[in-house]
């Protein structure tokens, strides 16, 4: 057992843009104070009940509450008769929310049997559109997702809050990735740590594992190991108070900062950029060491959670209620958690 004053391995709480939070405010009091409506491309979004298209996939816009995304899937296989992996989506969306998403389902000449597949589909979830369409839907293809939230108890100076609101809708928030994605308390950065470099992209059955016995928990370990240190990339360059803007040597030729996805070679960074993300890195030899011996590719994620068409008013004093767009990848709990302290009242009913 750590003693109390022990301070713990791995940093899960990183700088804010001002440096402090300026509210507090509780978070999911309510699945209908999450609302999360993803968009697809314009020929996606067609008319409630149109039903066109062609091809071996049929595609359906559901609303769904109380049900995270894999599990629908997995119904949806069974309704349509096709195996889970033949189900495509393209984002994980919170199961504590109301949220209205895509799913494709391999039915390759069943076309006679859409209405009845839709039928049994809307028993369980209401279908807002559908079409068939040529290909199975992938992860991150969509356009966007919109979000409409209420936070609720909303604590803090007003005046305050109303500044740093502003500022988010002109400069948006640093881009963290979330501490669930490492695990409690890091657990998945002390997996990550912890495996055997050696037993690292053998071969098996002709192919190359890429993953420690092509394991899916390794997957997640790595993904845990990348975000965590392009959090502390970034982490230093919110201090430095340079996170919006870009430096020299960077690598992505579109105006917008970015950070490294640590890989084989580490970054793709070069010049100042590249000295800078180094350094970081070397403070955790142990991550070092663990990417020389994959065949990961170096990538590079956006700097800034940017919101589009943020708007926001408070439905009483002590409730607040937010609309905005995020693009694939960014998320509404890092957004709003450079501003306010959050309580998240689903864990309590997970832990129920």
């Amino acid at each position: 057992m750590s003693r109390p004053d022990e301070r713990p391995r791995w940093r899960l709480d990183w700088p804010t843009s001002s440096g402090a939070r300026p509210g507090k405010a509780l978070l999911k009091v309510s699945p209908e104070d999450f609302r999360v409506t993803e968009q697809l491309w314009p020929e996606f979004e067609a008319p409630d009940g149109d039903f066109a298209g062609a091809g071996e996939h049929v595609c359906v816009r559901i609303e769904k509450t109380g049900d995270n995304t894999e599990y629908v899937a997995r119904e949806l296989a069974t309704l349509a008769g096709c195996k889970a992996f033949e189900v495509g989506f393209c984002g994980l969306k919170d199961r504590h929310a109301v949220t209205v998403q895509w799913f494709s389902l391999y039915c390759p000449g069943r076309e006679a049997g859409d209405a009845e597949l839709l039928a049994s589909i809307s028993a369980r979830w209401p279908v807002l559109a559908s079409r068939r369409h040529a290909r199975k839907l992938r992860r991150g293809e969509h356009v966007n997702n919109g979000f409409d939230l209420v936070l609720r108890e909303v604590s803090g100076d007003r005046a305050s809050l109303e500044q740093a609101l502003t500022l988010l809708a002109e400069r948006g928030a640093p881009n963290y990735f979330g501490p669930q994605r490492f695990g409690i308390g890091g657990g998945n950065l002390e997996q990550a740590v912890n495996i055997d470099p050696s037993r690292l992209n053998r071969k098996k059955g002709g192919r190359r594992s890429g993953g420690g016995g092509n394991s899916s928990k390794n997957v997640l370990y790595f993904s845990a190991a990348r975000s965590w240190l392009f959090n502390e990339v970034l982490a230093e360059r919110v201090t430095a108070g340079n996170w919006f803007v870009c430096l020299p040597g960077e690598p992505v030729d579109d105006g917008m900062p970015t950070g490294p996805l640590w890989g084989d070679g580490g970054t793709s960074a070069g010049e100042q950029l590249a000295l800078l993300e180094r350094a970081v890195v070397a403070r955790h030899p142990e991550f070092e060491k663990l990417f020389l011996s994959t065949r990961m590719k170096p990538e590079r994620r956006a700097l800034v959670c940017q919101p589009e068409r943020l708007c926001w008013h408070w439905l009483d004093d002590s409730t607040l209620r937010l609309q905005f767009v995020l693009p694939p990848g960014q998320y509404a709990t890092t957004l709003l958690g450079d501003i306010f302290e959050l309580q998240d009242m689903s864990l309590s009913r997970d832990n129920k």
